[in-house]
């Protein structure tokens, strides 16, 4: 399955609606194509119709989050494996020399 990336606005706000599989080989085109969206109004990701994502994909997705993006229909599943990266991730950073050995 590949992933379909609609662009919309919607009170000046631009929606990027995402349908399919979100993989690692989509983040760099996901990524594009949010660095092309300058707006002051901000960014939404709607993700009713995505099924599945790879880590790097939640990656992206708590990445883009954490710069302002919303994401609007985040299935249960990713939120949580959302929320479960940050907190690895913020672990590791409030002890580095854990994740050294």
């Amino acid at each position: 399955m590949t992933l379909r990336i609609q662009r919309s606005i919607e009170r000046k706000r631009v929606v990027l609606t995402l349908t399919g599989r979100i993989q690692a080989a989509h983040v760099p085109e996901l990524l594009a194509q949010l660095r092309s969206e300058s707006t002051a109004h901000g960014i939404v990701l709607d993700l009713e119709q995505v099924k599945l994502v790879d880590r790097d994909a939640v990656l992206f997705l708590a990445l883009s989050e954490a710069l302002g993006a919303e994401l609007r229909n985040c299935s249960a599943y990713i939120r949580k494996w959302i929320d479960q990266e940050r907190s690895t991730r913020r672990g590791q950073s409030e002890n580095p020399e854990e994740s050294e050995e």
